[in-house]
């Protein structure tokens, strides 16, 4: 179990509600669905009411410093079926990549490649105590495009299971591990991490906590955010507002 999820939960009710596409820049059709993610009648485009209210907020808080840049939307809702099916996948590449296959692995070389998987995508729980955060509506995946609509180059891909998912992992060129490159590559790793704080910024001034471990990655409401807004304020009781949905 993760500490954030001994956080208690009050779900105040609010509803699922669909983004507004057009308000946001969006990968059609959505990386998880053309996997075969079983989305079944659930779009991933939703949040809770709330959360979505502080994503528009986060985007006019952008377009002030960035007249035409937008919020890319990666993923958002996502049903508990669709946790295991992407955990499943997660694993399966990672053993893939391992030079391995998954029907020769022993259970303790399995469990050790779940137990990296898992640092990076969360228990597809059941148990409405310890929802992942995506089921609750209240976790989003984000990313920034430009005035001409493309990716804004933020050091590594969405869902990539390394230490360059860390948000800061830019933060102290040549401290960090990239310090074996080329002298050249040090602006570049700068505007990586500029353009990773431009998005952090931008969503913790709106009411979101990021994940510790990936830059993409924010949250509003649910146990993880509530865990780290104590981590910041101790003083105030860690409560959740929005649970599995």
């Amino acid at each position: 179990m993760k500490p954030y999820q001994r956080v208690p939960i009050q779900d105040c009710g609010e509803p699922l509600v669909p983004i507004p596409l057009a308000e946001f820049a969006v990968e059609e059709p959505h990386p998880y669905v053309k996997l075969g993610a079983p989305y079944g009648d659930h779009s991933p485009y939703y949040l809770r009411q709330g959360v979505l209210e502080q994503l528009i907020q986060a985007q006019r808080l952008l377009q002030q410093s960035h007249r035409q840049w937008r919020i890319q939307i990666f993923d958002a809702y996502r049903p508990i079926a669709v946790q295991q099916f992407m955990v499943n996948h997660a694993l399966a590449e990672a053993v893939q990549a391992g030079g391995l296959s998954l029907t020769q692995l022993t259970d303790a070389q399995k469990q050790a490649f779940l137990d990296r998987v898992q640092q990076f995508w969360a228990v597809p729980s059941l148990d409405p105590a310890t929802p992942p955060p995506h089921s609750t509506g209240a976790a989003i995946d984000v990313t920034l495009v430009d005035e001409r609509g493309q990716p804004v180059d933020m050091g590594s891909p969405i869902d990539e299971m390394s230490p360059r998912s860390y948000p800061d992992y830019y933060a102290n060129w040549p401290a960090t591990p990239a310090a074996s490159a080329p002298l050249a590559q040090s602006g570049r790793y700068a505007l990586f991490h500029q353009h990773r704080q431009l998005l952090r910024q931008v969503m913790t001034t709106a009411g979101f906590e990021q994940h510790p471990q990936e830059w993409w990655h924010f949250s509003l409401g649910d146990q993880l955010w509530a865990w780290l807004v104590h981590q910041r304020l101790p003083e105030q009781p860690p409560l959740a507002r929005y649970g599995a949905i």
